[in-house]
């Protein structure tokens, strides 16, 4: 395993611990201190990867990161984090992003301001802040059915608001290394406003991933919220050009009909870009090429983090083009994934959708990719999820992302991969096993009832909170289980819908 390279320059401490949800920052204790172990922000490339400058040279010691947060304050223009320290005894005040101090007073940043202030409790600016909140959440759709799980989606929520930026951007969590936009996270987070009500989030995060599409048709693995750009050097990852499509398709399902075909018509350049991309991208065996995925580690072969979005989205760009009347565009993109299907059954299937087609790196929770809402689940699917979450649980009740064993975890679990379960489950119509994973994922919430992006070998919230993504799939997996589920892009077998 190749030695840890260090940084020398501080400057570039902010590029070298930037990550999203996995697998390359190390948090401090659950109470966010600094443990003084002197363990590297991004694990050791493992033998095999390849890191084609993803993350090469980008490691730091702990001992340089900031305290993460573990909530936010918030006026939608303008967030602002709460460390551990202010948020010790405190809490949120209704359904807002206003905090009760233990002082009894009130924190939080006001209209039209960049900062928080301290004011008096019953502050009438800050009552209507969270006037405001409420009428914001009244307007859309809570899941969820029982006071608990509303709770939690009213949380989430409203985490998700305060981390969508005004132009488009989800910033994945408000501590440095955190504050960029994902495509992926985005797309979740799309998927969870429009299914919620909330379409004009949804569509204004579309609009920024347009904005921020390469001309190839790809997207940089993260940019700056400001949308100038990626903020390093760190490769590019095909899965966006699965996920955004995706996430245009679960938009259109849900937007106004009166203007969701003018809208969608305004997005299609986009969409053919990257389903064009995609299609072009399949090898004579149907499967995409190795691409860093949501581990944001490269493979030496394809993926299944890579491959099943891909399908998810050339499935969803296929549909989208027979609801704007372009048939070629949808024979195309069809054929593509019919190929990428293919492909999938005959290499991924025999191993239970591991991590790779080799068979060398163990199991994946992106195994949980191959069901709805982002693919009809493969009639070998239920076994596959099975055997997959039984190798990645750990003593604590979450899972690890992944069992390669070149790729060493540690004892902490993660938020995502454990919710992807969630959803998967919920998905295919096992919701008493969704349920008993998504209630594990909740007790895990901080004190301020924000979902973390780790929970350690204790069982403790751990890393930053809030997590954008996570927090997306929670609110999709409370959807999936209100009894309505959540709709999945046709197979290429399925043809146009009635």
């Amino acid at each position: 395993m190749p030695a840890v390279r260090r940084l020398v320059r501080w400057t570039a401490v902010t590029t070298a611990v930037a990550c999203t949800a996995l697998p390359l920052c190390s948090a401090g204790s659950a109470d966010g201190r600094h443990t003084g172990e002197r363990r590297p922000a991004f694990l050791v490339r493992p033998v095999g990867h390849q890191s084609l400058g993803d993350a090469e040279g980008r490691y730091a010691p702990l001992s340089v990161l900031a305290v993460p947060t573990v909530g936010l304050l918030s006026n939608t223009a303008a967030t602002e984090g709460i460390t551990p320290a202010t948020a010790k005894g405190a809490r949120y005040v209704g359904r807002s992003n206003v905090l009760r101090l233990p002082s009894g007073r009130w924190k939080y940043v006001p209209a039209g301001k960049a900062a928080s202030v301290v004011v008096a409790a019953g502050d009438p600016a800050a009552r209507r802040q969270i006037a405001q909140s409420g009428a914001w959440l009244a307007a859309g759709r809570v899941p969820g059915r029982s006071p608990a799980h509303r709770a939690a989606a009213e949380r989430a929520l409203l985490t998700m608001r305060a981390l969508l930026r005004p132009n488009g951007a989800v910033a994945a969590g408000w501590s440095p290394g955190w504050m960029y936009s994902w495509p992926r996270d985005s797309s979740f987070a799309c998927a969870a406003f429009a299914h919620t009500g909330h379409e004009a989030e949804a569509y204004r995060i579309l609009r920024y991933s347009a904005a921020t599409q390469r001309e190839d048709g790809t997207w940089d693995a993260r940019t700056k919220l400001d949308g100038s750009g990626p903020p390093d050097g760190r490769r590019w990852q095909l899965d966006a050009n699965g996920w955004v499509p995706w996430a245009v398709w679960q938009w259109y399902r849900t937007a106004p009909p009166t203007t969701r075909r003018a809208r969608l018509a305004g997005l299609y350049p986009m969409i053919r870009k990257a389903a064009d991309h995609a299609a072009a991208s399949l090898r004579a065996d149907g499967l995409p090429p190795a691409s860093p995925d949501y581990w944001e580690l490269m493979t030496a072969t394809t993926n299944i983090g890579t491959a099943a979005p891909l399908l998810a989205g050339l499935n969803s760009s296929a549909d989208l083009a027979r609801e704007l009347d372009r048939p070629g565009d949808a024979a195309r993109w069809a054929a593509a994934a019919g190929r990428l299907s293919a492909g999938m059954a005959r290499k991924f299937a025999p191993l239970g959708y591991q991590r790779t087609v080799d068979g060398e790196h163990g199991h994946d929770s992106a195994a949980a990719f191959m069901a709805p809402p982002f693919n009809e689940a493969p009639a070998d699917l239920p076994r596959a999820l099975d055997t997959t979450y039984r190798a990645l649980l750990l003593p604590s009740g979450g899972l690890t992302p992944g069992n390669d064993r070149t790729a060493p975890w540690g004892g902490n679990a993660w938020t995502p991969s454990t919710s992807f379960f969630a959803l998967a489950w919920a998905g295919t119509g096992r919701t008493a096993k969704a349920r008993q994973v998504l209630d594990w994922v909740l007790t895990k919430r901080n004190s301020l009832g924000e979902l973390p992006e780790k929970v350690d070998r204790a069982g403790r919230p751990s890393s930053v909170a809030p997590l954008a993504w996570t927090g997306s799939i929670t609110v999709l997996t409370l959807v999936a289980l209100d009894g309505e589920g959540l709709p999945t892009p046709p197979s290429w077998k399925s043809g146009p819908r009635a």
